[in-house]
Order: structure tokens, then sequence, then C-alpha cells
């Protein structure tokens, strides 16, 4: 591959449209059916845990790592198996996580016990591992570079993003109305409807000599994002300064550092350095990574204001994200679109200076039930700009790359997405906590929550600024060196 390769970071000319075959919309149905899902998962038992904590015995202390022991698999082995999925075929391994998924699911769903729910969750965070990346590489390939693959991706960002809003609706009307049991159960049918169509639906694609699977590497990386996310979640539970919080995330940089020494000497690296170096895979992944801390932390923040300062129960907090929820889906409808006309790079600053403003103006809020109504705006808003960032991350992480690595790039950026989705929460949490030290009632919620708030606008505009700069400095032509 030469040193240095187009981009979409410019608006290339659009002369013809170009439309998708039958074949293509049926495997972007079932592809972005799968991701959908998988969005669902993330945030569906959130609202359904202190339910899921009474039904079966969790103390109070250990009911986070429901949450956490998906989130350390998921997060910890995307990377890995986002190149198992180049070495071994995407359709094998999409197909496998996807059977995973679903009994994991079952699992989970007939749990009597903490440790039966605690390895469902375990299980159905390697599941998603191997799904995300291998469904993002089935899709990449099937639509090559260009209009109809920007639409893809848009729409794969605006039903992800719409998941995790679907989830937390989702997961309250059915712990309202069945069971939280059926948080779990939703997935089995479709992850068999999706396992039994893909093998006739998708076409494989790897590459045509087989390395080896570089185990060193793959080792260090896993173990510096287990011990990374470990570290973050440790963080956002008790405090920055403890040993365990520490521990976790001297040690995991300490091993994510080795990792990038392992990969310059590796005769078959897991992330070839000269990867690393693109300037589309590190700003792009930069850019992606800002804007799922500020967007995932900023739900956290105002589902505090709604229940903790405005009352609201968790159905209707939930209900209340859908507002998010269509501004994403708009947003991801229109990011293809802007990434074709605009060029990622302006599609990134315009989205994070959108995100940033209606972000600024939730600092507004106050006590009383009124401010609803400033809320839903700045969220929907919001909602459109941060997924305009998101396509715009997603079209420059994965373009200037062979169809043989593309898992790889796919697999960088899903684990730039699952750690974004950690790391936001424990930032944010500890920015309101450091606010309101011992204070308690709705005015200090209130005001750690408004702090908190313009630290996310603050780092959305930081994501859009250096996209802009560091994006743009080659004039639409990335370096790859």
């Amino acid at each position: 591959m030469s040193a240095t390769s187009t981009t979409s970071a410019s608006a290339p000319p659009r002369t013809t449209a170009v439309r998708m075959t039958g074949r293509q919309k049926l495997v972007l149905v079932l592809l972005l059916g799968a991701q959908f899902m998988i969005a669902v998962d993330f945030s569906i038992l959130n609202v359904a845990l202190p339910a899921v904590g009474e039904g079966l015995g969790f103390s109070l202390a250990h009911l986070q790592w429901i949450a956490t022991s998906f989130a350390l698999a998921a997060a910890g082995f995307t990377l890995l198996f986002g190149r198992v999925a180049d070495l071994v075929g995407r359709k094998r391994l999409f197909i496998g996580g996807m059977a995973v998924l679903g009994l994991s699911s079952l699992l989970g769903g007939l749990a009597t016990s903490p440790e039966v729910l605690l390895t469902a969750r375990v299980l159905q965070g390697l599941a998603t591992a191997a799904v995300t990346p291998a469904g993002l590489a089935l899709l990449t390939t099937a639509f090559k570079e260009g209009p109809l693959r920007e639409r893809a991706l848009g729409l794969n960002g605006a039903l992800m993003s719409a998941g995790f809003t679907a989830g937390a609706i989702l997961g309250g009307v059915l712990t309202d109305l069945l069971s939280w049991r059926w948080a779990f159960f939703i997935n089995v049918p479709v992850a068999a409807l999706v396992a039994l169509l893909a093998p006739s639906v998708i076409t494989d694609s790897r590459p045509a000599v087989r390395p080896r699977l570089d185990v060193p590497g793959a080792a260090a990386v896993t173990g510096g994002l287990l011990l990374l996310v470990y570290g973050l979640t440790q963080a956002g539970e008790s405090g920055w300064t403890t040993p365990a919080t520490l521990a976790a995330l001297l040690v995991g940089a300490a091993l994510l550092a080795g990792f990038w020494f392992i990969e310059k000497r590796a005769t078959a690296p897991l992330v070839p350095v000269r990867i690393l170096r693109r300037r589309s895979v590190v700003w792009g992944n930069t850019t992606g990574l800002i804007a799922f801390v500020t967007e995932t932390s900023l739900v956290f923040l105002l589902t505090l204001y709604l229940q903790e300062v405005l009352g609201y129960s968790p159905l209707a907090t939930g209900l209340a994200f859908g507002v998010l929820g269509a501004g994403t889906v708009l947003g991801g409808l229109l990011g293809g679109r802007a990434a074709g006309r605009w060029g990622t790079r302006r599609t990134i600053v315009v989205g994070g200076a959108v995100q940033a403003a209606a972000t600024l103006s939730l600092v507004a809020l106050g006590t009383s039930g009124g401010w609803i109504a400033l809320l839903l705006a700045a969220t929907f808003v919001g909602g459109v700009g941060n997924m305009l960032m998101i396509v715009g991350f997603m079209v420059t992480a994965t373009s200037g790359l062979p169809d043989e690595e593309q898992g790889l790039a796919t697999g960088l950026a899903t684990m730039t997405q699952q750690v974004g989705i950690t790391l936001g929460i424990p930032v944010m949490s500890a920015v309101v906590t450091a606010r309101t030290g011992l204070e308690t009632g709705a005015g200090a919620m209130l005001s750690g929550i408004s702090a908190a708030v313009l630290v996310n606008s603050a780092l959305v505009l930081a994501g859009a600024v250096l996209a802009g700069v560091f994006l743009g400095r080659s004039g639409g032509r990335t370096s790859a060196g």
C-alpha cells in the first residue's frame, strides 16, 4: 500500500447517484439488526438493576458488576476479535458470536444466582466483542468506499445510538410490565433469526494468505484494556486514589505501552505500527472516543437530573430519552450524506460544534419541572450533532485501508467505542462528586451536574477542534506514516 492515500477527509465529487442492490439491502438489514440488538444490550439492564439485585440477592456494593462484567469483556477483547475475524473469517466469527449471544441471553434470563447471571453477562460481553467488529468489517467490505459505504455507516451509527436509547426505554417497560428476565429473553429469538439467515445472505471475506496470530501482542493489549476498564470502573465507584484503582490503571497503561513496542518488533503484528501512524486512524479514533465519552456520560448526568432533581421514575426517565434517540436517528440519516457532500473533517467539526452548543445550553437547567422542555430540545439537537461526529469518525477510521485490514480497522473503531462508553461515566461522576462534596439535596446535585455538563461541552468542542486541525493538515490526503 502506498505511503499516501486519498481518504474522504475532503469531499470527493459526486457525479451520479449510486443505488444499493437488493442483496446489499438484505445484507444491510441483517447486519444493522444485529448491531441494533448489541446496542440495546448495553443499556437495557441499567434501569432494571435494582430489580435484578432484589431478585437474585445482589448486595448494593456488588450490583455494579452486572454492568462491569459485560463492559470488561466487551472492551477488553474487541481488538483481539477484530483481528481474529480477519484470520478465521468474519462471517464465521459473526455467526458464532450471535449464537453465543443468544445462548448467554437465555442463561441470563434463567439465572437463579448472582454467579450464573455474571457468567451470562461475561459471555454476552465476549459475544459483543466478536460480533461488533466482525459485523462492521462485513459491512465495510460489502460496500466499497464511497457514497454507499457512507450511507451504510450512517444508518449503522443511527441504529446503534438509537439502540442505546431504546434499551433504556425497553428495560423500563419490560421490568414494569413483565420481569427483568425479559431484558435477556428478548435477545434469544433475534439472535437465532440472524444466525439462521446469515449463512445464506452474507458473503465472507478474508485475506488470501492467513498470517499467524500475534500472541504476545494479543495478551498485552487484552490485559491492558481489561485493567484499564476495571480501573475506570473502580474510579467511578470508590475514587481515583484508591490502591486498587491506581494499580489497575498503572499496570493497564504499562501493558498498552508495552503493546506498542511488541508490535514494532513482531513479524505478524496484531496491529501494524504503520496503521497506528495513519492520521485518519489516529485522529478519527480520537474524535470518536470523545464523541462516545461525552454522549454516554451526558445520558448519565441527565438521568441524575431527571431522577434526583426533578423526581422522575426510571420508566419516565427512559421515555424522556426517546427524544435523544430521535435526534441520533436523524443525525445518522444525515451523517452519510454530510460526509459525502462535505467530507468527514467538516462533518465532524460541524457535528461537534452543534453538540457542544446544545450541551452548553443545559447549564441553564433549574429545579422546576418546566425545564424539561429545554432538556428535550437540547438533547434532540445534541443527538443530531453527536451522530454526525460518530459517522464522520467511522468513515474516517475505516477509509484508505484494503479489505483484508477492515477487521482490524473496525476492531480499533469498536474498541474506541467500548472504552469511550466506559470512560465517560466515571469521569463525569468524579466531577459531580468534586463539586457537591458532602452537600446533599436537589440544589447541590444540580450544581454538580451543571459543572460536569460544562466539562462535557468543553470536551466536545476540543474534539471538533482536533479534527479540524489534524484531519485537515494534509489537504484531504492522509499520510500513512
